[in-house]
Parts: structure tokens; sequence; C-alpha cells
């Protein structure tokens, strides 16, 4: 589809076009509903991934839990699919809140005029307090939330090295140890995996839709 065939389905051109200002209208609910799924997310996540830690430092920080290394290993492997899922719920909110927001840019013309995409902005700072600290800055909150989400992914990488690390590094390799080696590259490998099939199997389909109709026959005996 290209601008001019945009423009005929939706009556761009056309301020009195009830398919225009119908489109217009639902594609503002539709951003805002996106944006408030977004943080809904972000906050569902954040209490999985809070409870991850404190279960992982709690379990550390016992004196009378054995193998404290191996199941804070497993709880570091847990926080990290979990962190890991948030990344992608990210990066698929956003994906769907621009394209919401590249619609109200085609809509809005004839509507309520270039709003959307007009910004306003300071002409300068008055000072460097201003500049740097309370002055307003051109920052997208929610890619700052997904640095956030990177950076945490970071932090359980290094939290399951320390985990492993210790763990192995106390085996005498003796039959059950074996054994606990085969069950750290189990669960290693089931991180990674669970990992590599969402990033890869998480999309959303872009492709023709052909959805298969089922009527359910309902009657009164």
């Amino acid at each position: 589809m290209n601008q001019d065939d945009y423009n005929s389905k939706f009556g761009v051109k056309d301020k009195y076009s009830k398919t225009l200002k119908a489109a217009f209208n639902q594609v503002s609910d539709i951003r805002k509903f996106e944006i408030e799924l977004y943080w809904k997310r972000a906050t569902y996540f954040w209490a999985l991934i809070a409870v991850a830690f404190a279960g992982y430092f709690s379990i550390l920080s016992s004196e009378n839990i054995p193998s404290k290394f191996f199941l804070s290993f497993m709880v570091s492997c847990i926080g990290f699919v979990f962190t890991f899922a948030w990344f992608l719920s990210s990066r698929g909110s956003k994906y769907w809140q621009e394209n919401w927001e590249n619609h109200l840019d085609l809509l809005e013309d004839e509507i309520t005029g270039p709003l959307y995409k007009t910004l306003l902005e300071r002409p300068g700072h008055e000072n460097l307090a201003e500049k740097f600290i309370t002055g307003p800055m051109s920052i997208s909150v929610s890619k700052v939330n997904q640095w956030v989400c990177f950076f945490i992914l970071l932090i359980w990488v290094l939290l399951l090295s320390f985990s492993t690390y210790n763990s192995l590094y106390s085996l005498d390799l003796q039959l059950n140890e074996w054994f606990k080696i085969i069950m750290y590259i189990s669960i290693f490998i089931l991180t990674f995996l669970s990992c590599f099939m969402m990033f890869n199997y998480g999309k959303t389909h872009k492709k023709k839709h052909s959805p298969k109709v089922v009527a359910r026959e309902t009657e009164i005996e």
C-alpha cells in the first residue's frame, strides 16, 4: 500500500469523511490503551523479577539450606527468563504503540491539524542546573525502561555465573556430583532455549490471515 492507497481507504484528504473521523477516534483510543497496557505489563514483570531477586538472595544468605548454590542457580535462570520475557514484551508493546502513533500522524491533518506531530520546545536553557537537572529533555520513557530491562538481564547473567562457579568449585566429582553437573547443563540449556523460542516464535504474525469460521448450533429441546 502506498500513500495514495492509504489516503483513499481512510478519506485522509476529506475533512467531512465519516471514515476519517471514525478511524482517527479509534486510533486515538487504541494508542492510549496500548500505553496503558505497556505499563501494566511492566508492573507485572517487575513484581515477578522482584520476587526472583528476593528468593535468590534469601537462599544465599541462609546457612541451613543444602545445595544453596544449586538452588540459587535455578532461581537466577528463572529470573533471567522472566527478564528476557519482559524485554521482548516491552519491544512488542513499543512496536504497536508506534504503529498507532504513525496512524495518528497520517490521519490528524484534516481533523485537528498537525497537532500530534508538532512539537513545542523551549528555545534554550537559562542556566546549567536547568540544562542538566531540572529542564525538560527529549527522552523516550519507554526506551529508558527497555535499557533498565537490559541492565537487569546482565545482572542475572552475573548472578547465574556466580552461582555456577561456586557450585562447581565445591564439587569433588563423585557420581552424585556428576548428576548435579548434568542438571546444571540441562537447566542452562532449557533457560536459553526458552529465550530463543520466545525471540523467534513470539513475533507478531504479519502474513495473510485466513481464519476458520466455526458456527456453533444451539437449540432448545
